[in-house]
């Protein structure tokens, strides 16, 4: 292994101190240099993390750990495994130095990647942590590449600096490795923009080719969230918990997601999700990119301070589970568009329609009938993360359905107390109790998180309104929100459409130049016929299916059929040649749109709302 430069921090008082280099862009190898001063005298315990919060499935970082290798005083020492994860080295009297070789080609937001475009990564994947040290100050030297194509780096990350600048390479600190690892760090040639959100620096980085990127005009959007955010939290200071903010956004050709850390997220988004200058349209793709930073911004609050208990002092060596997630990603969920209404970037209208997106794909699969979404956040690990063809058939989704729990509450305390009280008054009271002094240690020296079973109770000492019987139904039940009857009061209906077109039940995606059943809704005309997820449709009625049909939705195919007519259908299962007969159903896509009644002015943009008594329209 080649040796990497010593710690270049030139001060003895951390404990734990680490050098990270991009090695082999070509190769994807972080170098990564782990000094402990003081190892325990009985051998000193190296992990590293098998899942990062806010993702949650066991990952298995280590097994991106190439080589590794210890020294004490100049000379080798023996590391013994322990585990999948874990290394114990041999006691030793002088400091500790590990230097080893971490692999990291994954384009995601939850682990790391290296090319020579960029370098990107999260602490869980590339910092061993010194077991029984976890609470010393950690710092970390950030080193430029010695490759010409990283000459004009910088470093975005919100890690406090120690003795590097603002964007620049050199060392980076934390209070303890919990922070270290909540800092992802980027580096490469990005654009930058700044803007101050209520007075907190917040940094807006892209990493990627964007062609007439109007960078000005996704700060003034995102800012406004932001100042939405922090201001309902903390209405009378408008008090970040934050002192400075950064949005790493890595735009690719197709992509789309993020993940929450306590003072910036990562983000990765579809090119054409970007606004383009002189373009002052409201794209679907940049209305969602808007959503996205919305919500990882909303989490800022709701998950990374106001915590479920388990999760108060994380255990990153093996699964932490509990059942509310439901409420940290559904309610964050439901709050990240409206979030949108409430800094003026879209319109009610505009808001019904992605509430009525989000009602049609949670009625889309059956698994809704047999999950709650209670059941459904404890099975994160094994379920949500590991979804299969079968899943729409078996579980749901504690995101979306999640959002329709935090609306239904919320339509229910704004009637049950004529506009008086909302959900907002019991995020605030969350946020007052569990969230805002979270990371000030209590005098017992342990973190509070929200208790598995304390949701009724708050609510209702904070708005009068019992609720345990809609969480028996919606949250720990698996019955659907009543949302047509709940949003009657507010002058808004949910027009239901008679099914008219003829359909099998199935999702399909392209497969080549094939057409590949992704899914066979449980119940639906190709299930009963005896097809299944993963067959290959070759033709129906003799006419041959492409991958054309795939992106159709095979909606052209079935165009000349009637509901109730039969079709023969040809279909490959591995290569074995099927032909069944299928008799054709309503298309059970749901279509429900939620409409905003003449005269009425539903209650999305302010605390208080508009409120209608039930049968006034």
């Amino acid at each position: 292994m080649a040796t990497l430069k010593r710690n270049q921090t030139g001060d003895k008082q951390f404990a734990v101190a680490y050098t990270i280099v991009p090695k082999d862009l070509a190769g994807h190898l972080f170098e990564v240099s782990l000094t402990v001063q003081h190892p325990d005298p009985a051998g000193q315990v190296l992990s590293l993390p098998v899942w990062i919060p806010g993702s949650y499935m066991v990952r298995e970082f280590a097994r991106n750990i190439i080589r590794i290798e210890a020294r004490s005083g100049g000379k080798k020492v023996a590391l013994k495994k322990l585990s999948k994860t874990s290394w114990k080295a041999a006691a030793c009297k002088e400091a500790l130095e590990v230097r080893y070789e971490v692999y990291a080609w994954d384009l995601s937001v939850r682990a790391a990647h290296l090319d020579q475009s960029h370098a990107f990564f999260n602490g869980t994947s590339v910092f061993l942590c010194a077991e029984g040290k976890e609470r010393e100050a950690h710092v970390v030297d950030i080193q430029r590449a010695p490759d010409a194509a990283c000459k004009t780096w910088r470093v975005a990350t919100s890690l406090p600096e120690l003795k590097a600048k603002r964007y620049g390479f050199g060392t980076y600190i934390a209070a303890d490795y919990d922070e270290l690892v909540d800092h992802p760090v980027e580096m490469g040639d990005f654009a930058i923009a700044s803007f101050d959100a209520c007075g907190i620096p917040h940094d807006f980085v892209i990493t990627g080719r964007v062609p007439n990127m109007d960078m000005d005009r996704m700060v003034a959007d995102v800012k406004k969230i932001c100042e939405t955010q922090i201001a309902f939290f903390e209405p009378k200071t408008r008090k970040a918990p934050m002192d400075r903010y950064v949005f790493m956004t890595m735009v690719v050709g197709e992509g789309y997601g993020g993940l929450e850390h306590r003072a910036s997220t990562a983000l990765i988004c579809n090119r054409n999700d970007i606004p383009v200058k002189h373009n002052p349209e409201m794209s679907e793709g940049y209305k969602a990119f808007l959503g996205l930073c919305s919500h990882e911004y909303f989490h800022t609050w709701n998950v990374k301070r106001i915590k479920p208990a388990v999760f108060a002092d994380y255990d990153l060596r093996q699964e932490s589970y509990t059942s509310l997630l439901w409420l940290f990603e559904g309610f964050t969920s439901y709050y990240d568009d409206l979030m949108l209404v409430r800094s003026g970037l879209i319109d009610e209208a505009a808001y019904l329609k992605l509430v009525s997106k989000t009602i049609n794909g949670v009625l889309r699969g059956s698994g809704r009938l047999k999950q709650s979404v209670a059941d459904s956040s404890f099975d994160a690990w094994t379920k949500y993360y590991r979804q299969d063809e079968n899943s729409p058939n078996a579980i749901v989704s504690y995101y979306t359905k999640g959002s329709l729990v935090a609306l239904g509450l919320d339509l229910t305390i704004r009637a049950e107390t004529a506009g008086k009280k909302s959900l907002d008054d019991v995020m605030r009271a969350l946020w007052q109790r569990y969230g805002r002094d979270f990371y000030t240690l209590t005098a017992e020296g342990k973190q509070q998180g929200l208790p598995e079973q304390a949701f009724a109770e708050i609510a209702e000492e904070v708005t009068g309104v019992d609720l345990r019987k809609f969480l028996s139904k919606h949250v720990y039940g698996t019955e659907d929100v009543p949302l047509a009857k709940l949003y009657a009061p507010f002058g808004v209906t949910l027009d239901v459409p008679v099914p008219v077109k003829a359909g099998l039940g199935v999702r399909v995606v392209k497969d080549g130049n094939d057409c590949k059943i992704a899914s066979a809704f449980e119940g639906r005309a190709a299930h009963l016929a005896g097809l299944s997820a993963l067959d290959i449709l070759v033709a129906i009625n003799g006419l041959r299916v492409t991958a054309a049909d795939a992106a159709d939705g095979l909606n052209s195919q079935l165009a000349r059929y009637r509901v109730g007519e039969t079709v023969e259908i040809h279909a490959f299962r591995r290569d074995e040649l099927i032909v069944v007969k299928a008799t054709l159903q309503a298309d059970d896509v749901p279509a429900q749109q939620l409409r905003l009644l003449d005269g009425a002015k539903a209650a999305l943009q302010t605390h208080r709302p508009t409120f209608r008594k039930a049968g006034k329209r």
